[in-house]
């Protein structure tokens, strides 16, 4: 052999034997052990109910990669471009998942459990907590299932994120009862106050003005509506490759939230369980959360009193991580280096972000899962008020983002 070709051949050698390895089949063993061992521990320790919930959660984090169905992309990309495909995307997810809840709402029971919706006070908490959320979101580059499924797909900002949600939700409950006693009116649900007809029809109207908007001020601006082109070049292996349509992504999720309610007796919510996360972790250094207003409420108070794991909001929270992974993982996401190394004032946007999130999620009774999805879906006036204070913070939020070195 040519000693020149032999010694090319050896580089060759080395340098195929020193690349790194693709990572995805292992993450995609990684994931799917979780999710699997997670179910059936949670089957055998806690019941079939948290087991099915915990699989919920994973599914929801797959739709929500697959589909890069975001709220906070979606009303920043209006804010700033008048492009509203997302945001007509949630007023269908909206549309269907009411559909859904509607029979289960008025029937109150089923499968020998009470049933009831996401249906808060309507007052200065809410207003002001969906605000500071709706600020947030945007310095933090993501919402609360937003942060959750971009840590999933790699997105290191996520975790600064989750961490500063955390320590806002912890610092929330410290003075929850100031909150709670400025005024406010008495939760008022759709169906309730103009029967289950009349109700479903004002929710329609709502969501189709809402819808109505979006559309005319998009045409205003481009002469026709914007909408992503998905380019399906892994054929049947988009199952679970992706990417998915946004419609798809609602329709998906609407389904989703829907079993959520059937199996839990209340609907899918995210950051309940990030004040619970904290609140276990100021424990270890011999803080005591149970003198604070947040924690009196029975059903709190027997959370922070027991193992993570039969919280059913943590276990989904932790799926749909994992979920996410999985998603990311089939799409190809890992078979690149994850970026570590990111600009500190983004890094201090994104902590500020998730304080803000964290602090206005306790106010306002939820986020943009708890409050908005799944507070619109049960009806509840509190929920389009979420809507609108939280799209309003979104404004400024948008504005600041420069700030924190975000390039949109």
């Amino acid at each position: 052999m040519d000693i020149a070709v032999k010694k090319q051949t050896d580089v060759s050698v080395k340098q195929a034997a020193n690349a790194p390895k693709n990572p995805t089949s292992w993450i995609i063993a990684i994931a799917s052990i979780v999710l699997i061992g997670g179910a059936l521990f949670l089957y055998s320790r806690v019941s079939w109910q948290q087991a099915l919930l915990y699989v919920l959660g994973a599914f929801g984090g797959f739709v929500l990669y697959q589909a890069h169905f975001g709220f906070t992309s979606a009303w920043r990309k209006f804010i700033l471009y008048r492009q509203g495909e997302g945001i007509r995307a949630q007023m269908i997810l909206m549309l269907v998942a009411s559909i859904f809840f509607l029979p289960l709402l008025l029937k109150g029971t089923i499968f020998g459990h009470a049933v009831a919706g996401n249906v808060h006070d309507v007052g200065i908490s809410v207003i002001v907590g969906a605000f500071i959320f709706g600020i947030g979101m945007q310095l933090g580059d993501g919402c609360a299932s937003g942060t959750l499924y971009h840590i999933g797909g790699g997105d290191t900002n996520g975790i600064v994120t989750l961490i500063g949600f955390i320590a806002g939700s912890v610092i929330a409950t410290t003075h929850f009862d100031f909150w709670m006693n400025t005024p406010h009116l008495a939760p008022i649900s759709l169906i309730h106050q103009f029967g289950a007809f009349g109700g479903f029809l004002l929710q329609l109207a709502l969501l189709a003005l809402v819808y109505y908007i979006v559309t005319v001020i998009e045409k205003r601006r481009h002469g026709k509506l914007i909408s992503t082109k998905i380019e399906n070049k892994n054929g049947w292996k988009v199952i679970y490759k992706g990417p998915w349509s946004l419609l798809v992504g609602a329709l998906l999720l609407a389904v989703m939230n829907a079993l959520v309610l059937m199996v839990n007796g209340k609907p899918w919510g995210i950051t309940s369980a990030f004040a619970l996360w904290g609140a276990k972790f100021v424990q270890l250094f011999g803080v005591d959360p149970t003198e604070w207003a947040y924690w009196q409420d029975p059903a709190k108070l027997n959370a922070l009193k027991s193992p993570l794991y039969q919280d059913t909001t943590t276990v989904m929270d932790i799926s749909l991580m994992f979920g996410a992974l999985l998603a990311a993982a089939f799409a190809g996401r890992y078979a690149k280096p994850i970026q570590w190394r990111r600009p500190s004032r983004m890094t201090i946007g994104a902590l500020i972000g998730g304080l803000m999130m964290g602090y206005g999620a306790r106010l306002a009774f939820g986020c943009n899962i708890g409050a908005y999805f799944s507070g619109i879906a049960s009806f509840s006036v509190h929920g389009w008020i979420w809507f609108v204070f939280a799209f309003l913070g979104s404004l400024i939020g948008v504005k600041l983002r420069p700030y924190c070195a975000y390039k949109n």
